[in-house]
């Protein structure tokens, strides 16, 4: 009686342990492989979306524009709205407000900007390109139409901060002055002109 009462519990037991095992297939194996069937179906099917496609979709724009190409400096030409007397008094108050310096030798203005190894070199825009020492009164024959920026590009891309105070400086005499800004084509100078030039 011992005997059959134990292979009893014994089957009722192995039974029910059958009964947790098909359990366990149904709720937690069974899904993980219909998912993974799933998935397979609409990965395929994407593929023959894609190969049946005709028409391919058009690749996104970038968004830096490309550099330019190797120079050995970069110019801006700031050409003034209204040149005369006025202007020429801004152009002081501004070239003290950036702390640029007069070269007498050379007869332009330098700004020292992120990097006063290569500073930003400030001319006249028309031949011969020399500017009257503007802080001590001096004034040209001739009224001053505009100004050149210039800057010698950096050796590495990453120590370009000095691009990025050129290219500033640049936006802010053209609002100063609501000047027309050209580059060296003398063409008028837009945001990938100041990207080319930034890097």
């Amino acid at each position: 009686m011992e005997n059959t009462s134990l292979a009893t519990l014994l089957a009722l037991g192995s039974m029910l342990l059958g009964c947790v095992a098909l359990a366990l297939f149904v709720f937690i194996v069974r899904p993980i492989r219909q998912r993974k069937k799933a998935q397979a179906v609409l990965k395929k099917q994407s593929q023959e979306k894609v190969a049946v496609s005709d028409v391919p979709e058009p690749a996104p724009a970038p968004v830096h524009a490309k550099p330019a190409a190797k120079v050995s400096q970069h110019s801006l030409f700031i050409i003034f709205a209204e040149p005369g007397q006025v202007t020429e008094q801004t152009l002081t108050q501004w070239l003290k407000q950036i702390n640029a310096d007069y070269d007498p030798l050379k007869k332009i203005f330098l700004v020292a900007g992120q990097q006063p190894a290569n500073p930003i070199t400030i001319a006249n825009a028309f031949l011969p390109g020399e500017l009257p020492d503007l802080f001590r009164d001096e004034s040209a024959d001739d009224p001053i139409k505009g100004i050149s920026l210039i800057v010698k590009p950096p050796l590495r891309k990453r120590r370009n901060q000095q691009m990025i105070a050129f290219v500033a400086i640049a936006k802010e005499a053209a609002a100063l002055f609501n000047a027309d800004v050209l580059d060296t084509q003398h063409q008028s100078a837009t945001e990938e002109t100041y990207q080319q030039i930034i890097g």
